[in-house]
């Protein structure tokens, strides 16, 4: 039972990585609808699962929240200066970026060798900084509150998905069997992030 939910954990994450939208399926819209579909994008889909799931695995207990919350909150403060149109070079290969940071961070977690919560979260912020300037600078100037609490609600939805199953491998899984199935996530979200990565570099 417990190797077959540790299976079909990692084969879902692999089939994301490999099937998902490489283009942001909220650009070109706008309204609640477009923002609650933006982080659909592969890119922030997984970056933002991988908060939720990492803040439990490696936070200390009780404080799992703050990485959602350190997330979202650098995610708006950035997304401001994107609209005023504030944006560093070569910011997809920055998103990109992301995915793989939170693919190191899952495999720190599975072997223990957790990071001090303050650079942890630090890392946290500077993901959520990298995402919030793009969809700052990327949004649309029609409907622009209502496609920003679409956006907000799809991140915090997303959190919360990844940090419910972060607790359902804790709840289930013994530690070895956790410790594989993190890594399995750890490495589907290196695989997803590297082939992001060489799509961006052949385009």
């Amino acid at each position: 039972m417990r190797a077959t939910l540790i299976r079909t954990m990692v084969l879902g994450c692999g089939l994301l990585g490999a099937g998902a939208a490489l283009a942001h399926p909220g650009h070109g819209g706008h309204g609640f609808a477009a923002g609650l579909m933006h982080p659909l994008g592969l890119d922030h889909l997984l970056a933002v699962l991988a908060v939720g799931l990492w803040s439990v695995l490696a936070l200390p207990a009780g404080k799992a929240w703050q990485g959602p919350a350190l997330f979202m909150a650098a995610l708006l403060a950035t997304a401001l200066l994107g609209l005023m149109g504030f944006m560093l070079p070569f910011m997809e290969l920055a998103l990109t970026a992301s995915v793989l940071l939170f693919g190191v961070l899952l495999l720190l977690a599975a072997t223990g060798r957790r990071l001090p919560t303050a650079a942890g979260l630090g890392l946290v912020a500077l993901a959520a900084a990298w995402h919030g300037l793009a969809h700052g600078f990327a949004a649309p100037g029609a409907g622009l509150g209502v496609y920003a609490l679409g956006l907000l609600l799809a991140t915090a939805l997303l959190h919360g998905a990844g940090m419910a199953l972060g607790l359902a491998l804790q709840r289930r899984l013994s530690a070895r069997h956790r410790r594989v199935a993190v890594s399995g996530l750890g490495a589907a979200l290196l695989a997803g992030g590297t082939a992001l990565l060489l799509g961006q570099l052949a385009a």
